[in-house]
């Protein structure tokens, strides 16, 4: 019996340290960068290609980098700005990271909710505990508005929608254009218009006020989805179809670095990468290409122990999640989430026996380094490990 304790203590000492290690490498990276006048900035380290992520069209501008602190998160703002020493007080004022609250469920009237509203409670909790537990990241040692970059923001029903590609996102984006009065219907906006359109507003379009105001009052919402499954959609999405950009941007370097003895054909064009090809540029660490959001980590695109959640649905219960949520934000009660595939609305779907075929191409190894790589979004949204 001792010995079974002993075993189980050092288990879970380990499963800490790798955790803590995770999120550690996740958040606290930092990339010392140039900018055009010679200025060094604290910039995340996120394996992409270095950006000097900068708002010069807002008050508190090229300045609004987030210093790594012990105290509560200090911005550096420029002093000959008016106005920046109040929102600077302001901003240490602030308690960070903002607290969970209480869903407000005044708004839903029927009773066939209950099971999606223990879900939803249990999944926030979840998350909370995880954070709590593992965090050690109580403070945003990241660009701030890095950080709110893939949100997008609904003022008329005050909704802040982070988007993960490949987890219902383009008919999210729908919903969000008929919401603030953009469009009619969900079912007559293009995918063009949905994805470069530039339709809605992102949370790093605002200014510091403009940000911490709509992050501490409305309802913030993130949808995920099973990292393997993700990967899997993403990979077919993007490299199974004629694609004018991730074929010839990523496709051809990703078969010059992995693909011994490629025909010249294949070198031009970037068309036919292999799941196997494609695994082991996401693997390496010394990418030939940067990261993307369609198969970047939730816990990169959405700093989900940063940014408390209100609301954390799942593509695995879309529609139902989805439908729950816009009762809670009081949407007009004919508007109901579209359940149609966005694209290739031929192909089958991807689920849990497509990715099966596509693991069978990966020796345990690589299936164990995604594992791996996606370790974070298993853990904190509480996805079940694959049978590797």
């Amino acid at each position: 019996g001792r010995v079974e304790k002993k075993r189980e203590q050092k288990a879970t000492s380990v499963t800490r340290e790798k955790i803590q290690e995770h999120i550690t490498n996740q958040n606290s990276k930092f990339h010392i960068t140039e900018g055009p006048k010679g200025k060094k900035e604290n910039l995340l380290n996120s394996e992409r290609p270095t950006r000097i992520l900068r708002k010069t069209s807002h008050p508190q501008g090229e300045d609004g980098a987030l210093g790594k602190t012990t105290g509560p998160p200090t911005i550096k703002l420029s002093e000959k700005h008016e106005g920046s020493r109040t929102v600077f007080k302001k901003f240490n004022e602030m308690k960070w990271p903002l607290d969970i609250r209480p869903l407000n469920k005044s708004l839903v009237k029927d009773n066939k909710w209950k099971e999606t509203e223990v879900a939803q409670e249990t999944r926030r909790s979840f998350l909370q505990e995880f954070c709590k537990k593992y965090g050690g990241v109580s403070r945003p040692q990241s660009h701030l508005f890095h950080m709110v970059s893939r949100i997008y923001v609904e003022d008329k029903h005050k909704i802040l929608y982070c988007e993960v590609p490949k987890a219902g996102c383009s008919n999210w984006k729908r919903i969000l254009m008929v919401l603030s009065g953009l469009a009619s219907s969900a079912y007559n906006i293009s995918h063009d218009a949905v994805h470069y359109g530039k339709h809605l507003k992102k949370l790093d379009s605002f200014d510091l006020k403009g940000i911490y105001t709509r992050l501490n009052t409305y309802t913030k919402a993130v949808f995920v989805r099973d990292p393997m499954e993700r990967l899997v959609s993403a990979f077919r999405d993007k490299f199974e179809h004629p694609n004018s950009y991730y074929h010839p941007v990523f496709g051809k370097a990703i078969i010059k670095k992995y693909r011994p003895n490629a025909c010249e054909e294949a070198l031009n064009n970037g068309s036919g990468v292999k799941f196997k090809e494609f695994v082991h540029y996401l693997l390496d660490s010394r990418r030939p290409v940067g990261m993307d959001i369609h198969w970047e980590k939730v816990s990169k695109l959405c700093y989900p122990c940063l940014i408390n959640y209100d609301f954390v649905g799942k593509f695995e219960t879309l529609e139902e999640d989805a439908n729950y949520f816009l009762q809670l934000v009081g949407a007009p009660k004919e508007l109901k989430f579209p359940n149609f595939k966005d694209r290739h609305s031929s192909d089958e779907r991807t689920n849990a026996q497509v990715v099966r075929q596509y693991l069978k191409d990966l020796t345990r190894t690589e299936r164990q380094l995604i594992y791996d790589f996606y370790y974070l979004d298993y853990l904190m949204f509480n996805y079940t490990t694959p049978f590797l």
